[in-house]
């Protein structure tokens, strides 16, 4: 697909703490879930539906990326290219449709970030980046925290 295509980056929800459990199998706490739900609604509201959600399979980012997908009435697509997620793989993504959100993990998609854009960021727990991408340059529309993100959704 050509022309400009949206990227929407969804970090994961506020998690169970490390040690719990495996890295990998690593649940979202109440606060979690509520952030992801929060995302799904934000993103109904806003109109930015995406064409198609890739998420991460680790338990956490799946979980975030089921939640935020009922609001939407889609299903997410687990993508393991997504864990440990760089410039080249995001670009890939992006070419499946239109609006492509990708639900992972820190420090891959703030260096995602920066490497299309240049923007320096930390996406918090929960947070949302969107991007505007022409070709492979992109430039960041918007960086959302997650309380941003319940604000918009009425949460």
């Amino acid at each position: 697909m050509s022309g400009v295509r949206e990227l929407l980056l969804l970090r994961h929800g506020t998690a169970e703490d490390h040690g719990v459990r495996p890295d990998a199998e690593r649940d979202l706490i109440p606060r979690g879930e509520r952030q992801a739900a929060g995302a799904g609604r934000a993103l109904a509201r806003l109109d930015m539906v995406p064409d198609l959600v890739l998420a991460s399979p680790k338990v956490r980012a799946w979980r975030t990326a089921v939640l935020a997908c009922e609001v939407l009435g889609l299903e997410p697509v687990e993508h393991g290219a997504i864990v440990g997620l760089d410039r080249d793989e995001a670009l890939l993504a992006a070419g499946f449709g239109h609006r492509v959100m990708l639900v992972g993990h820190e420090p891959d998609l703030s260096q995602v970030i920066h490497d299309l854009t240049g923007a320096r960021c930390r996406l918090r727990k929960g947070g949302l980046a969107v991007i505007e991408l022409d070709g492979s340059r992109g430039e960041l529309q918007a960086l959302l925290r997650p309380r941003d993100l319940l604000r918009i959704a009425g949460a």
